[in-house]
């Protein structure tokens, strides 16, 4: 889109603008330089709408961007800027304090004494404080400043009530698939961008999309990993154009995986035993290894750590108190501690190692997860939205939100997930421990729950 690219300042301010020629980052390149080439919000964007009146120079009101990361957030206030003709100075909120606020407020009142608009850009504005805040309101009640400020965060909470009062508040969306599909487009095509020098096929184009989340900026981050190797092998004289496929896109984007280093091979060689061991329910295998590394004097924290994952990974509802096991054996280490904290120890070995196994836990998260990095994180249904601050019925929350507590049995059909998730199943309990009884009654609870009226 448009979007992109909230940018963190080195310095307290720092001009918007971005670096010049092709070694500014691809998501910087391809930064929207007029209104008609941003790409979604068009809630937003409606003929006669307060933003499109502000980008289009016509307005004068400080405004607060509410949305999440690559929507568009820094572009607008760019446009903004360029539209009144004034001077821009950013701050960010991680790096300036008020000292810094005051400085560019100084400046700014002697601009417009000289008939010259300074517009204040204030990124992550969620993170400052309430003095920061407050520094700013005889500025932007006077307009010394035209304040465009970013947050990722609902401003009900994070913005002081007489700075909110005092700004527009323009809620951004999660960019579409669609979107994404086209800011990627764009990229490949445009001068500014990778100039069709190289191409992307239909799968991995859709598997950029789908990890980028609704996120303009990711997308365009992904695609430069993708096509830098080729892109720095090009020859000048080459007679076709090379094309980025879907490994490339994996290759690129994957996270490189955690090594150790060889001498502490036998470290996690037992601590693998130990673990496998309990998984596995051989009790005396897994109490050997926790003899052997509490002789060889491991870290007792280290192995509480891996019994209290355990007991979630391979145990959890089939037996809900292994957990509680294993983390009352990590607080005796830290509030006993050794040599006593070897018999909890000990104790959480054995029960953990004993209890029924069940994967389920594992198994439903990493479904979930999954989804979530292949995009599908859509909107929060607007009835299970926070309705308890001021203006949140405006915006449509908690409007018709059903209290299960009201229901004689405590469930009642509504919609909890985002619209595209609706009917997944994630968490499939096994036969095993505790978890039998969910086998009968989790069906029943889903299908009162997902039951249309």
């Amino acid at each position: 889109m448009d979007s992109l690219f909230d940018p963190v300042p080195t310095a307290a301010t720092t001009p918007l603008g971005p670096p010049e020629g092709a070694a500014a980052p691809l998501a910087v390149r391809m930064r929207p330089q007029a209104l008609d080439d941003l790409i979604g919000q068009e809630h937003l964007l409606t003929d006669g709408s307060p933003l499109r009146r502000l980008i289009a120079g016509s307005g004068a009101a400080s405004v607060l961007l509410y949305g999440p990361p690559g929507t568009g957030k820094t572009t607008m206030a760019s446009l903004i800027s360029r539209a009144t003709g004034g001077r821009f100075e950013a701050l960010s909120a991680l790096s300036a304090g008020v000292k810094e606020v005051r400085a560019v407020i100084d400046v700014a009142r002697r601009r417009l004494v000289a008939g010259q608009q300074t517009v204040l850009f204030i990124d992550e504005v969620h993170r400052f404080s309430k003095t920061q805040q407050d520094a700013l309101l005889d500025a932007v009640e006077n307009r010394i400043v035209l304040l465009v400020a970013a947050t990722t965060e609902n401003p009900s909470f994070s913005v002081v009530a007489p700075l909110l009062s005092r700004s527009l508040v323009l809620r951004l969306q999660t960019l579409s698939e669609n979107d994404i599909r086209e800011v990627l487009a764009r990229a490949i095509a445009s001068p500014r961008g990778l100039n069709d020098a190289v191409a992307v096929s239909d799968e991995a184009l859709d598997h950029l999309v789908a990890v980028a989340g609704g996120d303009a900026r990711r997308a365009l981050t992904a695609l430069e990993a993708s096509t830098a190797p080729y892109l720095d092998d090009l020859s000048s004289d080459a007679d076709t154009v090379p094309t980025v496929g879907i490994a490339d896109v994996e290759q690129a984007i994957d996270r490189a995986a955690v090594r150790y280093d060889r001498d502490g091979d036998q470290h996690y060689d037992i601590i693998s035993a130990f673990i496998k061991s309990i998984r596995g329910s051989d009790v005396d295998a897994a109490l050997h290894y926790l003899a052997r590394m509490i002789t060889a004097g491991e870290d007792p924290r280290f192995i509480s750590r891996r019994l209290m994952i355990h007991a979630s990974e391979d145990i959890g509802m089939a037996d809900p108190t292994a957990l509680q096991t294993a983390v009352a054996a990590a607080q005796v280490v830290s509030l006993v501690g050794m040599p006593e904290a070897k018999l909890a120890l000990a104790q959480a070995t054995i029960h953990l190692a004993t209890a029924p196994k069940s994967g389920a836990v594992t198994s439903a998260l990493a479904a979930a997860m999954a989804d979530v990095a292949a995009g599908k994180s859509g909107a929060v249904p607007g009835h299970l939205r926070d309705g308890h601050y001021a203006g949140a019925e405006k915006l449509g929350n908690a409007i018709g939100y059903k209290f299960p507590h009201n229901d004689p049995d405590g469930v009642l059909p509504q919609q909890y997930p985002p619209d595209e998730l609706v009917g997944a199943d994630y968490y499939e309990p096994t036969e095993r421990g505790f978890e039998r009884d969910l086998v009968t009654r989790l069906p029943r609870l889903r299908a009162i729950v997902r039951r249309r009226r």
